[in-house]
């Protein structure tokens, strides 16, 4: 039994350490990507130093080759947590994470601080004084930059670079990359959304009649709903698809012997059956039901989400 109990124990203890990807805290900056220049890591731990000295805020830059399966946002939390940046009772501590491999970065921002340094805020450091310079490898500037506006914002109110006409309004790259549920959750996500809005288009492709309403109704549950699934850029191209499929599949089935057939039904009888449910028509349009159950109808209903905005990529 004491060997039994000294194995789990060790294989605890491995575990712990393979889930514990939080760094050693060696100071302001903690260049484990090694993507800084020795010179850029002095004048970042000076500046850091002399606003802690100032204001007692605590700023850290953190770089890490990648951060493995969890999301940015969920290692930031981590780190900053595990860390305890901040002076206590005022929460008053920032952490900056870049991760070159994964082009990720994020502002994590303490309690105290967050009504300065808002989300957007830390949205519009990272699009506009951070990603421009990562984009062209420099991450010296992109660091330092990012820092300087987090200082300024936090020692004067100096509020970062508005947005150019080019980043305004919705940010592609940093919707579909750092927006997103982690996979797992898409998936699941994804199944339900995609089952719902999926099982409804075969039905109004199906469906004499009431088949060209369905197509009108769903195309805004098509734009929005796998945004949160695969992004801006994804959901558009499925949308695309949707538009110009949705139609070419209607009228192909449309040609079909048994398909004719239930139009005719439909409006001789008044009921068709295909492939074991039951439409019946009434007042110009069509519903489905299953084959023993008598009449019945569908509705469906629409959610919304919602996130931060002081994560980016590159």
């Amino acid at each position: 039994m004491r060997i039994l109990a000294i194995a789990c124990g060790a294989l605890l203890l491995a575990m712990s350490a393979v889930a514990s990807d939080v760094p050693y805290l060696s100071g302001r900056v903690v260049d484990n990507a090694e993507i800084l220049s020795p010179a850029a890591r002095e004048r970042l731990a000076a500046a850091l130093k002399a606003h802690e000295d100032k204001t007692t805020d605590q700023i850290v830059v953190l770089t890490v080759p990648t951060t493995g399966q969890s999301s940015i946002e969920e290692y930031a939390n981590d780190v900053f947590q595990a860390w305890k940046l901040g002076q206590k009772g005022k929460d008053n501590g920032v952490l900056v994470v870049v991760a070159p491999k994964d082009r990720k970065m994020r502002i994590e921002v303490g309690y105290g601080l967050e009504g300065t340094l808002t989300d957007a805020m830390s949205s519009r450091i990272i699009r506009n004084e951070m990603t421009p310079e990562f984009r062209n490898n420099n991450f010296d500037g992109g660091v330092e930059n990012g820092v300087k506006a987090i200082v300024a914002l936090l020692e004067s109110g100096t509020e970062p670079a508005q947005d150019s006409p080019s980043s305004s309004g919705v940010h592609f790259n940093t919707i579909d990359n750092s927006e997103l549920p982690p996979w797992p959750m898409r998936i699941l996500l994804g199944a339900f959304i995609f089952g719902i809005i999926g099982l409804f288009t075969v039905i109004g492709v199906l469906t004499p009649g009431v088949g060209w309403f369905l197509y009108f109704f769903l195309i805004p549950f098509w734009a929005m709903f796998p945004i949160i699934i695969v992004g801006v850029k994804g959901a558009l191209a499925l949308l695309c698809v949707y538009v110009v499929g949705y139609p070419v599949a209607k009228l192909i089935i449309s040609r079909s012997p048994w398909y004719e057939k239930a139009q005719q039904e439909l409006k001789t009888k008044g009921r068709a059956t295909i492939g074991g449910f039951t439409m019946t028509s009434g007042g110009g349009g069509s519903s489905w039901s299953s084959g023993s159950s008598g009449g019945g109808g569908f509705s469906g209903g629409g959610g919304s989400s919602g996130g931060g905005g002081s994560s980016g990529s590159w």
